[in-house]
């Protein structure tokens, strides 16, 4: 039996990235959960249950295969949600300046006979100093809005980045060595 699957995400980035490993969903479904972070929840179990969830949400038939994720940005034991407006991203960018950060991307993957497995991929990322002037620029490219974090790696904001450590795929929103693995132990092969 071939197997279909279905990408239980809108982000654009995300399908982008899986066609970079040759992957094209068959479906695209848009989990409706709520993304509150429970009270004194921890950054790193936040994605990987919000992961969790929207594949749990996503109705699936006999010959699909779901594959979620959720992308966090951390600092200390505060979640960045994704900025709505440029005041949002303009704190969140305030209080990366010249900081270390953690970007948690989970991954979840349920397989044909319904069992879920999941995958956390950990990037530590720090910006320079950044200045008001700077800041603003970023701001009004309004690249950061709607991203978690207030900013977007894969663009501008990457070259206001001195350091890093994990993987860029999944600071942009899909580890794809950890869903090119799960993928493949699910029965969907990924060359």
């Amino acid at each position: 039996m071939t197997l279909n699957l279905v990408l239980g995400s809108s982000s654009a980035r995300r399908k982008d990235l899986l066609e970079r490993i040759g992957v094209i969903p068959d479906r695209i479904a848009s989990p409706d959960i709520d993304e509150t972070p429970h009270k004194g929840e921890l950054g790193r179990n936040y994605a990987m249950r919000m992961a969790q969830e929207k594949a749990a949400a996503i109705a699936r038939n006999d010959d699909e295969i779901i594959l979620a994720g959720d992308t966090s940005v951390v600092v200390g034991r505060r979640i960045l949600q994704q900025a709505d407006n440029a005041d949002m991203q303009r704190g969140f960018l305030e209080l990366l300046s010249g900081r270390r950060h953690n970007v948690y991307s989970a991954i979840c993957v349920i397989d044909r006979a319904g069992n879920a497995h999941s995958k956390m991929s950990i990037s530590s990322i720090r910006f320079k100093r950044l200045s008001a002037s700077e800041i603003d620029s970023y701001i009004e490219s309004e690249e950061g809005i709607g991203k978690a974090g207030g900013y977007a790696i894969q663009g501008r904001a990457e070259a206001l980045i001195d350091w890093m450590q994990g993987s860029h795929s999944g600071v942009i929103g899909l580890p794809l060595y950890e869903t090119r693995l799960l993928l493949n132990n699910a029965g969907y092969n990924v060359a």
